[in-house]
């Protein structure tokens, strides 16, 4: 057999010299990033116990209707280029984009996303007191966390934006809501939450995006990189998102920019304190009148009263909200009983 040593002897400096650009390469490649923690995955985070994971989308070119469902995920992605100030197709809403509060188009794992819409609409809703349908749910949050206007239901946006949550929500049963969907609950603070912490929560790990005066990051074409967090162009009042416990729950699994449910950078009171700061700002003012027509339905935290447990619209607001519940659970007790009484001497 040949030995291949004359053959390495002879050429020694182009094997190190290979051996060394080789090994740059490599080392350029998966050297640590020292911003990684604001690195975005393009993939969600992996499902938590029997939880949803979004379709595959690789599926779709097989699929009918595979054109109206990608036409829907572009409104969600990019309501704005849509349907904005200067939208192509209409101009209803304030500029900001539906996946600003319903992340990765309404796909990602505990980032307000549309899993379980599809497969518990239509369904009693106490804010409205009606039964209420998917169209009216997005119509709500054009109006709401937009500040724009209402879809036509029969118009091909409102049917695109229809077609992708049902393919979103396909394999998820009726009438349940799989882990993972939504917002996740944070366990109410000891303390009522504060703006002021909050404050200096937000300036240190949140405006380098949003900015120091909540007015979010444009590209040079006006759309959005990040999204204002209070001001003309933000969510309004009657946004789902301005309940502190809704943004505190959002924000814990998703920011800063990079973290998730499984990689939180948030402890649970700065989430709330964050929230506190972000909802104490100015944006516009949207009330609904016919919202919550049975008042003692209304959340702990709905900040506007009226309310039938007797705390004020402060402590609905900020907290502390144990003693506002507890009251809801005692009363709720007895008025369970004083029916289970009305019932036994109605059968006297």
């Amino acid at each position: 057999m040949l030995s291949a040593w004359p053959f390495i002897k002879a050429y020694r400096w182009w094997y190190i010299i290979i051996v060394v650009v080789v090994t740059g390469i490599i080392y350029l490649a998966v050297r640590v990033n020292p911003d990684r923690q604001h690195v975005v995955s393009v993939h969600p985070p992996a499902a938590p116990a029997a939880g949803w994971a979004p379709p595959d989308s690789n599926g779709l070119p097989r699929m009918p209707g595979a054109d109206m469902i990608r036409y829907g995920r572009k409104l969600v992605a990019n309501t704005a280029f849509y349907l904005g100030p200067k939208g192509v197709v209409a101009h209803v809403t304030n500029g900001m984009n539906c996946q600003n509060c319903h992340l990765d188009a309404g796909a990602r794992l505990y980032g307000n996303n549309y899993s379980a819409v599809f497969s518990t609409y239509p369904k009693f809703r106490e804010r409205s007191g009606t039964v209420e349908n998917i169209y009216k749910r997005v119509n709500d949050c054009l109006e709401r966390s937009l500040n724009g206007k209402s879809l036509d239901t029969a118009g091909r946006e409102m049917q695109a934006i229809y077609a992708y949550i049902q393919w979103l929500g396909r394999d998820v049963p009726k009438k349940s809501k799989p882990a993972g969907s939504g917002i996740r609950d944070l366990p109410f603070p000891g303390r009522a939450a504060n703006p002021v912490k909050g404050r200096v929560v937000y300036m240190d790990k949140c405006q380098r995006c949003h900015g120091g005066n909540g007015e979010g990051m444009r590209n040079t074409d006006s759309t959005l990189v990040y999204p204002p967090l209070w001001g003309q162009h933000s969510y309004t009042t009657g946004a789902g998102l301005y309940r502190i416990s809704r943004f505190a729950g959002y924000i814990k699994d998703n920011m800063p920019w990079g973290a998730s449910y499984s990689a939180p950078q948030l402890t649970d009171e700065e989430a709330w304190d964050i929230a506190a700061f972000v909802n104490t700002q100015p944006r516009p003012v949207k009330l609904f009148q016919k919202d919550w027509p049975d008042i003692s339905a209304k959340p702990v935290d709905y900040p506007v009263g009226p309310y039938a447990d007797g705390f004020s619209e402060q402590q609905h607001k900020y907290g502390p909200f144990e003693p506002i519940r507890q009251k809801r659970q005692a009363m709720l007790a007895r008025l369970k009983n004083n029916d289970r009484q009305k019932d036994q001497n109605h059968r006297k």
